[in-house]
C-alpha cells in the first residue's frame, strides 16, 4: 500500500512503546507483532489479512539501543472501527518476546487522524478567511451589506393602521418585543429575532399600547435619554410586562448578536424595574398603578392558557424549524453561534465529547433520558428538540421542544 493510500484511508494511529532485554531490529519487531498476535483474534482481525486488504497500514517501528537494551516507539495506521481498533491497540500488550529477547510492549494511545485534520481544517479555514476579509475592499463590502440589508428587508412586515415595522411573527407570537425604529427591527431580524415591532418615533401609537394589553410585551430601548422618553410614554399608555435597555449609550440597532441575547436574559419585570430606576414622576406612577391592576388581570384571564414562551424559547424554536427533516443538528455557544453540525446518530458520542464550552444543543430527533444525563455531566445549558421522553430532568439543564 502506498503511503498517499495510508494517508487518506487511515482513522487512527496506534502509538505502543517497547522496552527489550537485549539489542533488537525492527524486522525482528514487525516479526514479533505479526507472528505472536496470529491466532489470538478472530480471522476478521488477523493482522497478515488486515494489511493485505489495506485495513490496516505500514507498521513503523523507530528503534534504537543503549547498554545492551533497546526502546523504541511503534505506530500502526488503522482504518477499522474504534472497537475493533482497540481490541488491536489491546493485543500489542500480549508480545513477551521479540526476536531472542524478552520484552514488553506498552500501548499509550490511539489517536483520532480524523480529529486532527479537522482542527488543520478550522485552522486553515480561520487562514483563508482571514484572507478573504482583508482582501475584501470598501466598495465590496459595502456591495454585500446591501445584499444582506435587502435579504432582511424582504423579511420585514407592517403592524396596524400605522403600518409600523415588525418583523414576520408579530401577529402569531404570544410574546412580543417592542423597540424604537426601522433599524432596530431589522437589526434583530439578522439575529433570528422575528417577534419585534417599532414605535417609530417618540410618541407611541395607540395600537402598540392595544398590543401590549394583549401579549407579553417586552419593552427593549436604547440606552440613552431617548431610550427613556420612549419608555417612560409606553408604560403610560401601554400594558409592558418587562424591559431591558442596550448598554448605556448604545443603540439596540448597533448590537452585535451576544449583547442583544444578554440584554434580552437580562431583561426584568417591569416592577421591579421601576423600583430600581426613577423615571416616572408620581403622578405617572399612579397611573402605573392602574396599569398594575390590568397587567394582573390579563394574567388572570390567560391564567389557564399554556405558559407564555419567552423570547429566548421564541428564537430557540425558530431555529429548531430549520433542522426539521434533515436528520442533523448542532452545537452552539454561549452567543449561540454554531460551533459543529452534528448527525442525529452521533448526538450522544458528540456531546459525551465535548471539551470546549457549549451552552446549547439542537436537533432533528426526540430528546431521551441518555442524552439528558449526558448533556448534564457535561454542563450544557439547553436540549433543544421537537419532542422529549424523560423521566427526570436535572435542574442545571433546560428542555425546549415543539410540543
Amino acid at each position: 500500500m502506498g503511503k498517499g493510500e495510508e494517508l487518506t484511508t487511515t482513522k487512527y494511529l496506534i502509538h505502543a512503546q517497547i522496552n527489550a532485554n537485549g539489542i533488537v531490529e525492527k524486522p525482528d519487531v514487525v516479526g514479533a507483532v505479526f507472528g505472536q498476535t496470529e491466532g489470538l483474534l478472530s480471522n476478521d482481525l488477523d493482522l497478515r489479512e488486515l494489511q493485505r486488504t489495506g485495513r490496516i497500514g505500514r507498521i513503523q517501528v523507530n528503534i534504537h539501543s543503549n547498554g545492551g537494551r533497546a526502546k523504541g516507539d511503534i505506530i500502526i495506521p488503522s482504518s477499522l472501527d474504534r472497537v475493533e481498533t482497540a481490541i488491536l491497540a489491546a493485543s500489542l500488550e500480549t508480545i513477551n518476546r521479540v526476536g531472542p529477547c524478552e520484552a514488553e510492549i506498552q500501548t499509550l494511545k490511539v489517536e483520532d487522524v480524523r480529529a486532527v485534520k479537522r482542527e488543520q481544517v478550522v485552522n486553515r479555514a480561520k487562514e483563508i478567511y482571514k484572507n478573504m476579509v482583508e482582501s475584501v475592499g470598501p466598495a465590496s463590502m459595502k456591495m454585500i451589506e446591501e445584499v444582506r440589508e435587502a435579504m432582511r428587508i424582504h423579511e420585514i412586515s407592517e403592524y396596524g393602521d400605522d403600518r409600523l415595522p415588525a418583523g414576520p411573527s408579530i401577529h402569531t407570537s404570544d410574546a412580543i418585543i417592542v423597540v424604537e425604529g426601522r433599524s432596530d427591527v431589522l437589526n434583530l431580524l439578522k439575529y433570528g429575532i422575528k417577534n419585534t415591532v417599532a414605535v417609530e418615533g417618540v410618541s407611541v401609537p395607540q395600537s402598540i399600547g392595544e398590543l401590549s394589553k394583549k401579549r407579553t410585551t417586552t419593552a427593549f430601548v436604547d440606552g440613552d435619554r431617548g431610550g427613556e422618553l420612549i419608555l417612560k410614554e409606553l408604560l403610560q399608555i401601554g400594558d409592558v410586562d418587562y424591559i431591558t435597555r442596550a448598554p448605556q449609550g448604545k443603540e439596540v440597532e448597533d448590537l452585535e448578536k451576544d449583547e442583544v441575547l444578554v440584554a434580552l436574559r437580562d431583561k426584568v419585570p417591569t416592577p421591579q424595574f421601576l423600583a430600581n430606576h426613577n423615571i416616572l414622576s408620581e403622578s405617572d406612577n399612579n397611573g402605573h398603578k392602574k396599569h398594575d391592576k390590568h397587567h394582573h388581570k390579563k394574567h388572570q384571564k390567560y391564567k389557564k392558557e399554556p405558559e407564555i414562551e419567552d423570547d429566548e424559547i421564541s428564537l430557540m424554536k425558530d431555529m429548531l424549524k430549520e433542522f426539521e427533516g434533515t436528520g442533523c443538528g448542532a452545537i452552539l455557544d454561549k452567543a449561540l453561534n454554531i460551533t459543529k453540525e452534528v448527525s442525529i446518530e452521533d448526538i450522544y458520542e458528540e456531546i459525551k465529547n465535548i471539551e470546549e464550552d457549549a451552552d446549547t444543543v439542537i436537533f432533528d430527533g426526540i430528546i431521551s433520558q441518555r442524552l439528558v444525563d449526558v448533556a448534564s455531566q457535561k454542563s450544557i445549558k439547553k436540549l433543544v428538540a421537537f419532542k422529549s421522553n424523560i423521566v427526570k430532568k436535572p435542574h442545571n439543564l433546560k428542555i425546549i421542544t415543539m410540543d
